[in-house]
């Protein structure tokens, strides 16, 4: 059998500074002294404490959703899924006064209480424009101003 470095038997037997040891192979702590158990006095809370606790509610808990099991079929599940179109990121360059336009149809929007994002100005233009027959759609494409096809030099 092998002897442990803090045996009952070898701690009793020297004095413990507080401080631990270095050896070679480890680091030997000096055992604790484990604190007299004092028995615990129940004193009794007054009335008037006694009251102010009953007057206390315990904050409400939040509703939490009832849990589904994950074998249990979905509400929807015999209906087939709609597929999100794919979105498609692209930059444009066009006059600082029809970006201009742009922002008050937004802000007029945004007073007669339609909330509306740029994007979805431009999308709804583009719905005008395919319903518009092949001529309209050719004059006012006559009446913009040409414009330098791709990005605008930076300012030094």
């Amino acid at each position: 059998m092998k002897k442990n470095a803090a045996t009952p038997s070898t701690a009793a037997a020297k004095p413990t500074t507080g401080r631990t040891r270095k050896t070679q192979d480890a680091v030997i702590v000096p055992p604790v002294q484990p604190l007299p158990a004092a028995p615990l006095e129940m004193k009794p809370i007054p009335a008037a404490a006694a009251a102010v606790v009953k007057e206390q509610k315990a904050p409400p808990k939040p509703e939490t959703k009832p849990r589904v099991a994950k074998d249990a079929p979905k509400p929807d599940e015999g209906k087939e899924k709609t597929k999100k179109p794919k979105l498609v990121r692209d930059s444009f360059t066009m006059p600082e006064a029809e970006y201009a336009v742009l922002g008050q149809v937004k802000k007029d929007c945004l007073k007669a209480g339609i909330e509306v994002k740029k994007s979805e100005l431009l999308r709804v233009g583009i719905a005008l424009l395919r319903d518009l027959d092949t001529a309209k759609l050719q004059e006012l494409v006559g009446k913009l101003t040409p414009l330098k096809t791709g990005r605008p030099k930076k300012a030094k």
